[in-house]
């Protein structure tokens, strides 16, 4: 809105506003109105969400110490959401198709997750929607973007390939080429990218949801994916440093580095609430909308098999419970004391300040690697 207004509108009349044609000017711009949203509307949706009793149920076999959490303001997701939305609509161009994809992807995920606490909430117990409609909503919502991307690729925009890390001439296609010439298969060419797909944002959104269970945790590895997702979506769409890197050249995809600015500025912005002691959580309104913005971004800069490193700890803290319920049901014994991984820890003794910030460090690490992957290809 504010590109069209200063720029392309105004820019003629007054030279100085040339600036906003530069995409890092205005992905800062799109952090810092994401960040100063964040903490002026902060207060009053965690008033708003205290008025209304939207509070969170603690799990009776969990840790004990987060009994103490009982009461405290859930849904703050909501304000996640608003300061990911607004600074894009602000500051993005409009007229980018992955913008909207980015929006839209958001936003459905954000409804799930609304839809699962709200409930919760009426329920007065930490249960749901159930594990079957959670999950069946997600996939729709990651099909419809498989969807809207095939539309993209057939426009030109976007690519059904892969690219692989380390190994550079290696692009395996996710469409069975010999089926798009036969019209009774056509439809089933495109049924691998769209499984991939599904996979990698499901997996992604509920990563996140997993990760959510200390105070700062998620919220502090979304600060760092989300940066490295930043770099990574601006070395795409430019022309040199995609050449340089043997990336795949998308220039429309660029502009998506503004959406994820905005959702790390968002995502400090709620840090400052959600920092232990907790003033309020992001509930799966949160989580969901999170993971989903991110599995959508890796998937559509093509980066896909770097969201296991960009995310390294929504990763683990999946792998945990996908490992704790396999063997406790196989063998009829857990790996974990607790899962996901971050209850383990704490019921070895870790304190809870300690488990976030180690966390946050390994995330970081896992980042840097995916990032200097860019070299090593």
């Amino acid at each position: 809105m504010l590109y069209w207004l200063l720029y392309l509108k105004l820019f003629h009349y007054f030279p100085p506003f040339r600036i906003f044609r530069y995409l890092t000017f205005r992905t800062a711009f799109a952090s810092l109105t994401a960040l100063f949203t964040g903490l002026i509307i902060g207060p009053l949706i965690i008033h708003r969400l205290r008025e209304f009793q939207v509070s969170q149920y603690i799990r009776e076999e969990g840790p004990k110490a987060h009994l103490k959490k009982a009461g405290t303001p859930t849904m703050g997701g909501v304000l996640i959401v608003i300061s990911i939305i607004i600074p894009t609509l602000l500051w993005a161009d409009l007229e980018n198709r992955f913008v909207w994809i980015a929006v839209l992807a958001t936003s459905a995920f954000a409804l799930i997750g609304f839809t699962d606490d709200y409930t919760k909430v009426v329920n007065k117990r930490n249960l749901g929607l159930t594990a079957r409609a959670k999950l069946g909503l997600q996939v729709l919502t990651s099909a419809l973007i498989a969807v809207a991307l095939i539309a993209m690729q057939n426009r030109g925009l976007y690519s059904t390939k892969m690219f692989v890390p380390f190994l550079k001439q290696f692009h395996p296609d996710l469409v069975i080429d010999r089926w798009m010439h036969n019209p009774g298969f056509w439809p089933l060419a495109f049924l691998p990218f769209m499984v991939f797909v599904i996979l990698m944002i499901v997996g992604s959104s509920n990563a996140v949801n997993l990760t959510d269970g200390l105070d700062g945790l998620a919220i502090g590895c979304t600060v760092i994916a989300a940066g490295a997702l930043t770099v990574l979506t601006y070395v795409s769409g430019h022309a040199t440093f995609s050449t340089y890197l043997e990336l795949q050249r998308m220039p429309q995809v660029g502009e998506l580095t503004i959406f994820c600015g905005a959702m790390v500025g968002a995502a400090i912005g709620f840090l400052w609430y959600n920092a232990h002691p907790a003033e309020v959580f992001m509930g799966d309104v949160g989580s969901l909308a999170l993971g989903g913005a991110i599995g959508t971004v890796a998937v559509v800069i093509k980066q896909e098999l770097l969201l296991p490193f960009i995310g390294g700890i929504f990763v683990i803290e999946a792998c945990s419970v996908i490992l704790q319920v396999a063997s406790y049901k196989l063998r009829k014994k857990r790996i974990f004391k607790m899962a996901p991984i971050h209850h383990h820890f704490e019921l070895v003794g870790w304190s809870e300040s300690k488990i976030i910030v180690r966390f946050w460090i390994a995330s970081l690490v896992f980042a840097l690697f995916a990032l200097t992957t860019l070299k090593l290809r």
